[in-house]
């Protein structure tokens, strides 16, 4: 059982939080700023593209892969944008430090069989050191694919991508000090917990490209945008700001004992709902299911009639229970994007705000039948939704929040 009192505790969280993982997401807007100045820098500003491309393959993996589906999310059917996940893993060699290679450093990638000169590659990497994506760039120039390769600069990444003669974007690492990296040996050194802000290092360039093409719809000004919008979110989810003030850590204490299942409305919260089901696994240790109307209803419907769906305790009401666990029950959080549900919001201080029980605004069929799912099986069905017209910062909006909630969650689960 969580102790939410941990959460209105600045000190416990900061000796908790050893990787400084909020300060990390703090710092994502900075990171979308340098990312687009930098861009601008290597040659972006100046592309001049014939066209858009038939497909675009995004390959990485991690939150380079959770750009990619966003992307695909914003793109809509204009033009097929496809991840490339690794889909092999190789041991790989260690490096001349004698530190042990992360498992990442050998996994393997390969283009799909009709990839040809009429598509473009982006590669995305954090470090910069696969040799799998240096394979998959030379497969690419090999097949005439226009490539692009977003990398720390200096990298054998990078350097490759000059070879292959590819647009090279440089990746923004956070700007925390080398003191204050994960301290300690981890448990599973080849494995380490991702940045949770390198999300907005590997999507600013894709998405910057992706307004080069005609990709997306985006406003010229949406991506600075967003960087304000992430500040925003790090000022009211700060440490410092009482539960009852900060959303992030209220959503945290809602979980807290819970399986959650999120689900989403639209393409752009789905995509949201999955990002925050993976940043529940590596920062939470929380198994959860993400999943999209109208499909996740029939999807998830056995989940609500097992055990866990149960409102009433079947077993003897008055047996000793003191010495027992509290029992885990679902958590469904619904993830919405409305725009100008009122109005939609105008203050940039203003964020995804939980829907009320008693709402009178129209629904969707399948949200309606979210809710009475939900309700006829007694299990609690919390919504979010972002008023945002624009379906990027809606998407910004959802992520920070839930990015924030993830940590929380983490961290006093850690001091419980």
């Amino acid at each position: 059982m969580l102790d939410d009192t941990l959460l209105d505790d600045p000190a416990a969280l900061q000796r908790a939080d050893r990787d400084r993982a909020l300060l990390a997401l703090a710092g994502a807007g900075a990171r979308v700023r340098t990312a687009l100045r930098l861009a601008d820098a290597a040659g972006l500003d100046r592309l001049r593209p014939d066209g858009r491309p038939r497909a675009v393959l995004v390959a990485g993996h991690g939150s380079a892969l959770t750009a990619a589906e966003i992307l695909a999310a914003l793109a809509g059917t204009a033009t097929l944008v496809a991840p490339l996940a690794p889909t092999e893993a190789a041991a790989p060699r260690a490096d001349r430090s004698g530190a042990p290679p992360a498992f990442t450093a050998g996994l393997g990638w390969q283009l799909p069989g009709w990839a040809g000169p009429l598509d473009l590659l982006v590669i995305s990497s954090a470090d910069g050191g696969e040799q799998g994506l240096i394979g998959l760039a030379e497969q690419a120039y090999a097949r005439g694919c226009a490539v692009v390769v977003t990398a720390p600069a200096g990298s054998r990444l990078a350097e490759a991508a000059l070879q292959v003669r590819a647009l090279p974007l440089p990746y923004v690492p956070s700007a925390l000090p080398e003191e204050a990296g994960p301290a300690g040996a981890a448990a599973e050194p080849d494995l380490p917990a991702e940045d949770p802000a390198a999300l907005w290092s590997h999507l600013t360039p894709l998405l910057a490209l992706a307004q080069k093409l005609g990709l997306t719809q985006l406003p010229y000004d949406a991506l600075p945008a967003v960087a304000d919008l992430l500040d925003a979110t790090a000022v009211r989810c700060r440490p410092d700001a009482a539960a009852y003030t900060n959303p992030a850590k209220g959503l945290a204490a809602r979980l807290a004992g819970t399986v959650p299942l999120l689900w989403a409305e639209g393409p752009v919260a789905g995509a949201a709902a999955v990002r925050f089901a993976a940043q529940l696994a590596d920062r939470a240790g929380r198994p959860a299911l993400a999943g999209s109307l109208p499909q996740v209803l029939t999807a998830h419907r056995g989940m609500f009639t097992g055990q866990l769906g149960a409102g009433a305790d079947p077993d003897d009401f008055f047996r000793d229970r003191v010495e027992e666990p509290d029992p885990l029950h679902l958590q469904v959080l619904l993830l919405r994007h409305v725009p100008g549900g009122s109005g939609g919001p105008t203050d940039e201080e203003e964020g995804p705000a939980e829907v009320p029980e008693d709402d009178e605004r129209p629904r969707s069929f399948g949200v309606t039948r979210a809710h009475r799912l939900a309700a006829a099986h007694d299990v609690r069905l919390t919504e979010y939704a972002s008023e945002r017209p624009d379906p990027l910062h809606a998407l910004a909006d959802l992520v920070a929040l839930t990015d924030f909630a993830a940590v929380y969650l983490g961290l006093a689960a850690a001091q419980s």
